[in-house]
């Protein structure tokens, strides 16, 4: 959304005129290649997207905070002093959560605020809406306060934030990438020190598809701890011949190769042999990045996907049509899932001139397959969190 739109909706919302009002922007994010590998100490590549959430602010004078959305009904009005005593069960704890995390830094707010969110980002799609809230809460508070906005600084609280207030038990890759995207970069990120480069990712005629197989993700979290528990298990079989390796993703695909013997569990062999390779093609994928190789690193989107399927198994049966259906069109490089499986999205590198036929043909055999309406995002890669000047 531009500037001035956001500005008018702010002003219909909350009255007044544009002095003072301010307007801020984070991105969505999606992972591009490195699933399930961050807490297994891997690496990950993921890129800020095109929309996000957009967020108007202006000081008032009362010492109180309003909340509201284009998206959601709900609004709220909480006096400075009251912030973060009780939860509203209700979206507005991601901001006052942030609120929360930052007065813990030392950053209390001097004044009262209007704060008014318009969303672009589909709620439970795994396209990070509620880590693209804390962001722009944190980077627009920390700017209207005067404060240095520090965007590693800002990943780090908006994760408390969600960790700590929310009680949702998410990582830090999302709100790291959506502060610290980058146009026509992803980034390639070591999730437990922040280790992190910019790698360019210019896709030319080709762009991203994310497609939203809309199947709720009921699994998610029981899979997600047992998937955690079988990697643990396996890396404590692995340090009784290897004491030196701290997490499974800093083995080689050598060095695991004479290692893997340790594991006569067929369950426990499957999961690491996906976290040892999926943390190899995440590099690779650099290097094809580098080379301007396209094709390279569609190929192994693809070898992601299958992984994520067979060895990790963590994909469904949703996900795997619409890959299945995205790798039939022609002009497509890869089609993976991403996210934390069982439902979700996919994402695609497809060809300019063939996205029109790729959303129209894989939604259709999408929807006779399964018996589900796809959604279909196209986009390139974006910018991470920032002030919007001017009239854009």
């Amino acid at each position: 959304m531009k500037k001035k739109e956001m500005e008018q909706l702010f002003i219909s919302k909350c009255g007044g005129n544009a002095e003072g009002v301010r307007v801020f922007n984070a991105p969505g994010r999606v992972n591009l290649i490195g699933e399930h590998i961050d807490y297994n100490g891997g690496y990950v590549l993921p890129a800020a997207l095109e929309f996000g959430t957009t967020l108007a602010v202006r000081k008032r004078e009362d010492g109180k905070v309003s909340f509201a959305s284009t998206n959601l009904p709900y609004t709220a009005e909480i006096a400075v002093e009251e912030l973060g005593k009780e939860k509203t069960e209700e979206w507005v704890d991601y901001p006052v959560g942030v609120i929360v995390e930052l007065a813990k830094r030392g950053t209390n707010l001097s004044s009262g605020y209007d704060l008014f969110y318009h969303g672009e980002i589909p709620n439970g799609a795994g396209l990070s809406s509620s880590a693209s809230i804390e962001v722009v809460t944190a980077f627009a508070l920390l700017s209207m306060e005067g404060k240095p906005a520090d965007k590693v600084e800002i990943a780090v609280l908006s994760q408390k934030a969600e960790n700590l207030y929310v009680g949702v038990n998410s990582g830090i890759m999302d709100q790291f990438a959506v502060a610290n995207g980058a146009i026509d970069h992803a980034i390639l990120l070591m999730c437990d020190t922040l280790e992190y480069k910019h790698v360019p990712f210019k896709t030319g005629a080709y762009k991203l598809v994310i497609g939203n197989t809309n199947k709720r993700r009921g699994l998610v979290d029981s899979k997600y701890n047992e998937r955690r528990s079988e990697c643990d298990e396996a890396l404590r079989l692995i340090r009784e011949k290897a004491p030196e390796i701290e997490f499974l993703a800093q083995l080689t695909p050598e060095r695991f190769g004479e290692l893997k013997g340790k594991l006569n569990i067929e369950v426990l062999l499957k999961r690491a042999t996906h976290v040892v390779e999926e943390n190899a093609r995440v590099l690779k994928s650099v290097d094809a990045l580098a080379a301007n190789d396209l094709a390279a690193f569609g190929s192994l989107m693809n070898a992601s996907h299958d992984s994520l399927r067979d060895l990790y198994e963590v994909s469904c049966l949703e996900l795997d049509v619409m890959v299945e259906e995205a790798r039939k069109i022609e002009g497509t490089l890869g089609s993976r899932m991403t996210g934390a499986g069982f439902g979700g999205c996919t994402v695609s590198l497809v060809h300019e001139d063939s996205v029109e036929r790729f959303v129209q043909e894989v939604g259709a055999a999408y929807k006779e397959r399964t018996g589900l309406e796809g959604d279909f995002y196209v986009c390139g890669v974006g910018d991470g969190v920032h002030e919007m000047k001017g009239e854009n």
